[in-house]
């Protein structure tokens, strides 16, 4: 869905630039979070929807990585996935590690 808003709102962009990607995921992070604020935009609110994402799933992190925050943890990504590279392409193996 990603490569979509690229092509459509900035068509000049690099897929592959890593600033690109860091970008669309804080932006649909920051939607979501504005999302659980309703219409309580108020800066309380809105601190406290950052800290209260649960299993929030981001378009460009693979399937299994999940956004969760909490007023006392703030590090938004805590898993990984392995992968090695086959000579062609990365495959992912194992699980997902982290909470």
């Amino acid at each position: 869905m990603w490569r979509e808003y690229m092509k459509k709102y900035y068509p000049d962009g690099n897929m592959a630039n890593i600033l690109n990607v860091y970008g669309y995921a804080a932006a649909q992070t920051l939607a979501q979070v504005l999302k659980q604020c309703g219409d309580d935009l108020t800066r309380e609110n809105i601190m406290r929807q950052a800290a209260n994402l649960k299993n929030f799933e981001v378009g460009v992190l693979l399937p299994a990585i999940r956004i969760n925050t909490s007023s006392t943890d703030f590090y938004p990504i805590e898993q990984v996935q392995l992968a090695r590279f086959d000579g062609k392409t990365w495959v992912r193996f194992g699980g997902v590690i982290g909470k």
